[in-house]
């Protein structure tokens, strides 16, 4: 009662409200896990079942049967911790750039990379294909990743967090003292844009490790495979064995989660920072 009376008039429905959503939100991945430590079966079974089971290890077992899982787990991690940092040192030079120089066609270059995030991917799938061929860069992870270098998203919350952030007096006061611009970024710049570091590398991650399409069409050595690929291949045309599908999805998951965990202190505080200001 006394944490009851403590709230502001008005809160406690929309407590409720979020209690309720972050319930709806969580739920998918807690069936994804019950059904990960059940028999296939229990997949269509009525009532569905809503506690686990002990089949956890059993599915696993199958799943590393059938596909090289843990090379798979390495190559994307590889494969998005790489694409990552690239994309973060090209979006934040290139957002600096936009946020603090003068130059020849810079409004127009800039609403040219915006206008890019518009085009859907799957219209330059084939020209790209062709591209990544014929510089032999398929069944790699340079051609896998490739794409993903260039983040107009990116670009464009670097740009707007820097023009915000960093004042223009402390850049002036920096080149008084006789540093470059390349000083100030590291020395200035990097350390203001911490917390749009930590939510671009997020989305970015995100995007790369949940990319199927394109990696699909790049990859075709098993060794190659990324997590999604992989997974993919569980499936067969007669029959698919949702325990051991769903457990390879539960633990493909759990970087993820891991990676947020980490990172989600600075991720809530970009969120809010701009918010405050």
């Amino acid at each position: 009662m006394r944490k009851t009376k403590g709230l502001k008039k008005g809160t406690l429905p929309v407590y409720i409200i979020l209690w309720i959503a972050s319930i709806l939100s969580i739920f998918p991945f807690y069936w994804m896990f019950v059904m990960a430590t059940q028999p296939s079966a229990a997949y269509n079974s009525i009532p569905p079942t809503l506690l686990p089971g002990d089949q956890l290890v059993v599915n696993f077992m199958k799943v590393l049967d059938t596909i090289p899982f843990f090379q798979a787990m390495w190559n994307t991690i590889l494969l998005c911790t790489t694409v990552t940092l690239a994309v973060l040192l090209i979006s934040s030079l290139a957002g600096f750039a936009f946020a603090k120089f003068e130059f020849p066609g810079k409004n127009f270059f800039f609403i040219l990379i915006l206008l890019t995030m518009v085009i859907p991917p799957q219209l330059g799938l084939i020209p790209q294909f062709y591209l990544v061929s014929q510089l032999g860069w398929l069944d790699t992870l340079l051609g896998a990743g490739v794409l993903f270098l260039l983040n107009p998203l990116g670009i464009f919350l670097m740009r707007q967090y820097i023009s915000e952030s960093v004042p223009d007096e402390l850049m002036e006061a920096a080149k008084l003292d006789g540093c470059s611009n390349f000083r100030i970024f590291r020395s200035i710049v990097l350390p203001i844009i911490k917390p749009a570091f930590a939510t671009l590398g997020i989305i970015v991650f995100t995007l790369v490790w949940g990319e199927f399409l394109w990696q699909f069409t790049v990859l075709r050595d098993p060794a190659s495979y990324t997590l999604q690929v992989a997974l993919a291949s569980l499936n067969n045309a007669f029959r698919v064995d949702f325990g051991m599908l769903l457990s390879g999805v539960f633990w493909a998951t759990v970087p993820l989660i891991i990676i947020f965990l980490i990172f989600n202190r600075w991720f809530i505080s970009s969120i809010t920072e701009g918010s405050i200001k």
